[in-house]
């Protein structure tokens, strides 16, 4: 049975949150997040396709390409940000969207996993993914979650 993801209201516009406990260790977690091929099969949002380059393990500065679909097929060039093995990543793609994990150990084999979206230094507020996220990110990052744990439960 599938558990929810909990949803963070931050009252920040454009700054989304949701976590999940997870029972899995942190290291578990980190490596396949930090896999860009793992990417669409943990995406709850249905865009993100599959990786067309970079690293197979993300590092602070690695860029990677990424296949989406939103209306249109497309692809993206990532750059990540911020890199703490096993504790944190985060990237952002040209128009400065910076998705972000935080892993916080609570036993051997248990972990926070918080998700957040940052478009708050978005370049194009206008672009319509950007415009409509308060009505669509919270829940796919919620699914994301949900969908990383199912997967992880099964390795």
């Amino acid at each position: 049975m599938s558990r929810k993801a909990e949803i963070i209201d931050t009252q920040v516009p454009y700054f989304y949150k949701a976590q999940l406990i997870m029972d899995q260790p942190a290291n578990k977690i980190f490596e396949f997040i930090a896999n860009p091929a793992n990417h669409s099969v943990m995406d709850g949002s249905g865009m993100v396709k599959g990786r067309i380059s970079g690293p197979k393990k993300l590092y602070l500065g690695a860029k990677f390409g990424m296949r989406m679909l939103y209306g249109i097929p497309y692809a993206i060039r990532n750059q990540v940000i911020e890199f703490e093995d096993q504790r944190v990543i985060a990237w952002r793609h040209i128009l400065r969207n910076i998705w972000r994990y935080e892993l916080t150990p609570l036993s051997a084999d248990s972990t926070l996993v918080v998700e957040s979206w940052d478009g708050r230094n978005a370049l194009l507020t206008n672009w319509p993914t950007v415009k409509s996220s308060a009505r669509w990110v919270p829940k796919v990052m919620a699914k994301t979650l949900v969908a990383l744990d199912e997967v992880l439960a099964r390795k």
